[in-house]
């Protein structure tokens, strides 16, 4: 009795992971580098652990480990928790890296930054943002496409550019959700817009889960899963479409200010094929192949074919019940975050560049809450002391970039301007604290 016990332990043992086995090289330098970025504020911690994955190329360590959480999201969208519980749930967790991408939104993102300071976690500014795309041929077809934006510490470069496309996405949700109220009153669910309304929170733009949480409510089914499979699922009879921009145009939006663009969910895309062709034609960076049931192979597959990027994320609303994802319950393997950060990281990199370049050029108000927008940084009336400009400099990009990435000529060169300009600004107080 005790033999079969034991040997059912070791059967499950076996499918969560499998082996514990050391790292190959490539494995070990692509650890070594993630983690150098992630630790970028704290002393490096490759000396402190075990280089160990298991059969996926998870990282495992009896030490400090390196858990990515790349989807997820809160109040701000459809979400039921704050941005600062999403990132205490997430530290709980063990998460050292989240990006918060809420729907069309990143109005969380400096909430869910101030949290993180708290637990030590790196805070990714992300948005998923909804589109429509139209295939070509003769029998154009509309599908919705949820695509995912990764921006530096500073956030998108031309945020107004974006801030105005997110706007109008964020005013069609309003418009769609009300005319799924209606489609649904109109099949005999009486449904009140309030009610909706209420759910989504004040200045929320209400979403699909919103009505399907007063669908819930009301008593006309039984849980989230039935609302959408009854009314609520692409083309279903309540389903209805906002004011969403063109998939393509997009992702080329999210390359010009600054972000990594990432397909979402394609398993739940009725043709993604000509999709995922069509936007890495556009500048698609990724897609979104890992999940906390495992790898997709046939996403893999298709990722390695357009060679696009493969990541994931639990997609994380905090519902609850079993049949949600945990934060943090998609094991990335090292190799693939490795991937993910060599590309993002000059993205990134240029982007925090052209912001700091506009400022030295042109150091207004404007300029600066350009880049402190996601940061606690308030600058006194008056001058600002060209030290303190460097200062300012520093603390906002020392847990971003690495002393390398800091050191180039034209980072060098900028703060040489700041340091021969007396900068006027028209805020108040200054509190520098880093990201």
């Amino acid at each position: 009795m005790t033999g079969d016990r034991d040997a059912k332990k070791k059967s499950k043992k076996k499918k969560r992971g499998g082996s514990k086995r050391k790292m190959t090289v490539e494995q070990a330098v692509a650890f070594r580098s993630v983690s150098e970025w992630v630790f970028l504020d704290s002393q490096s911690p490759s000396s402190s652990l075990s280089e160990w994955v298991d059969d996926f190329g998870v990282q495992k360590s009896a030490g400090r480990r390196v858990v990515f959480e790349l989807h997820c999201h809160s109040k701000f969208s459809d979400g039921y928790l704050s941005p600062s519980k999403l990132v205490e749930r997430a530290h709980a967790n063990g998460v050292k890296v989240l990006a918060l991408t809420d729907h069309d939104t990143l109005s969380g993102i400096p909430e869910a930054l101030e949290a993180a300071r708290k637990f030590g976690i790196k805070i990714i500014p992300g948005v998923e943002i909804s589109t429509i795309f139209n295939s070509r041929g003769e029998s154009s077809v509309e599908e919705p496409v949820h695509i995912l934006a990764y921006y530096s510490s500073c956030g998108p470069t031309r945020l107004e550019e974006l801030e105005k496309v997110l706007s109008n996405i964020r005013d069609g949700r309003f418009l769609r959700a009300k005319s799924m109220v209606t489609k649904l009153n109109k099949l005999k669910l009486p449904l009140k817009w309030e009610h909706v309304a209420r759910i989504a929170g004040k200045d929320v733009a209400p979403g699909r889960l919103h009505v399907a949480r007063a669908l819930v409510e009301a008593g006309h089914v039984e849980n989230l899963k039935q609302a959408f499979a009854r009314y609520l699922f692409d083309g279903g009879p309540a389903y209805a479409i906002g004011s969403e921009p063109p998939a393509e145009e997009t992702v080329r939006l999210i390359s010009e200010t600054g972000g990594v663009a990432v397909l979402a969910h394609p398993w739940a895309l009725k043709n993604p094929v000509p999709i995922i062709e069509s936007l890495k034609d556009a500048g698609l960076h990724g897609v979104e192949v890992y999940r906390s049931d495992g790898k997709l192979a046939a996403y893999s597959d298709l990722a390695d074919a357009y060679g696009l990027l493969k990541i994931g994320g639990s997609d994380y609303h905090g519902r609850g019940g079993h049949s949600e994802s945990d934060l943090g319950s998609v094991n990335l393997p090292v190799l693939a975050l490795h991937e993910f950060l060599t590309v993002a990281r000059p993205i990134w990199c240029g982007a925090i560049k052209d912001m700091l370049q506009s400022y030295a050029n042109e150091p207004s108000d404007a300029n600066l809450t350009r880049i402190t927008r996601f940061a606690k940084i308030r600058v006194p009336k008056g001058n600002l002391p060209p030290s303190q400009g460097e200062d300012l400099i520093e603390r906002c990009l020392s847990s971003w970039l690495t002393v390398d990435e800091r050191r180039n000529a034209e980072f060098e060169d900028i703060r040489s301007r700041f340091l021969n300009t007396s900068i006027k600004q028209a805020s108040a107080e200054v509190i520098l604290e880093k990201n």
